[in-house]
């Protein structure tokens, strides 16, 4: 056995462990683990484990179905982890479990998947605005409450501005790209392969994220769920893992598989790569953006009570 191998067995071990202790509760037998299947931004790890099947290897010796679910939206996700038809959100974003439980939904958040940064982007056509000051007075379309529109308020408040000195329109991220692309719209705020496609297409990037906002993408699970079965979210992280070590150790032909499952070229699908900023756990600079991002929801009036974002995550989402 090599030794990163080696490391990563005696890492997933003590997370079973960890999972199990923290529960204080033995899972009951299931037959089939729901899980999402987010592919975008570029959810790389993702992708990998389902293309290999290496969750379906995983649980095939325990006679459990893994059934897959193609939801992108974190409300949604949230929503199907309440009613339980949905076991494991495999990619969600923090303001989406904040949100949640800020609605009386307990979902905790189980292990990271990314910090992408560079992936989300204000993007305007190539006469538009130089810089962010420039967006005042002009029309920016984009999805409200999400990291976009925190990028967005944090950009305006970096040139001395405030969200009221522009007229922001809640639209989703292809229509946003559409409605600049045809100039219905001054600025729109959008998110990987559409950033690309929009800079193919003339336009350009006023800013991405980085140094504005920090978004975090995370794997997350019911309280319930956690509670009844911590061996299985033990297990699934540990597979996570597995499919990150496989990443790094091939990054080509994960890569590839990317390139495939988002229907892009092989380069775009590097460019996606290097803006994902993948990792496998959270850090303390996560707990302490989410807490901004707790005020930013008061803030906006999503949500009207705090949430202690170190209260939404299990301890196995710290553990490297």
């Amino acid at each position: 056995m090599n030794t990163v191998l080696k490391k990563l067995t005696i890492s997933c071990a003590a997370l079973i462990i960890m999972m199990i202790t923290a529960s204080g509760v033995m899972a009951q037998p299931i037959n089939a683990i729901n899980v999402s299947y987010v592919k975008s931004p570029f959810n790389l790890q993702i992708m990998v484990m389902k293309s290999m099947g290496m969750l379906e290897k995983e649980f095939s010796g325990d006679n459990i179905a893994i059934n897959w679910h193609e939801i992108n939206s974190g409300a949604k996700q949230s929503q199907a982890l309440a009613a339980g038809s949905l076991d494991i959100a495999s990619v969600i974003n923090t303001t989406s479990v904040l949100l949640a439980n800020a609605g009386g939904n307990p979902v905790k958040i189980i292990g990271g998947v990314s910090h992408p940064c560079e992936t989300f982007a204000i993007v305007v056509r190539n006469d538009g605005p130089a810089d962010a000051a420039g967006l005042k007075g002009k029309t920016v379309a984009g999805p409200k409450g999400t990291v976009l529109h925190q990028m967005l308020v944090a950009a305006l408040a970096g040139a001395g501005l405030k969200e009221s000195d522009v007229k922001f329109v809640h639209m989703g991220l292809p229509k946003s790209r559409t409605a600049l692309l045809a100039g219905q719209v001054d600025a729109a705020l959008l998110a990987a392969g559409l950033v690309i496609k929009s800079k193919e297409a003339g336009a350009r990037v006023l800013t991405t994220a980085k140094g504005l906002v920090n978004p975090i993408l995370v794997s997350a699970a019911s309280e319930k769920f956690i509670s009844e079965h911590p061996d299985l979210v033990a297990r699934y992280l540990k597979v996570f893992r597995q499919a990150m070590a496989f990443i790094n150790a091939d990054p080509e032909k994960a890569i590839a598989i990317g390139a495939k499952e988002h229907g892009i070229s092989m380069q775009d699908a590097r460019t996606l790569y290097g803006w994902a900023g993948f990792t496998t756990h959270l850090t303390s600079t996560d707990i302490a953006d989410m807490k901004k991002d707790v005020l930013f929801l008061k803030d906006n009036n999503m949500i009207s009570t705090s949430v202690a974002p170190a209260s939404i995550c299990m301890p196995a989402a710290f553990m490297e």
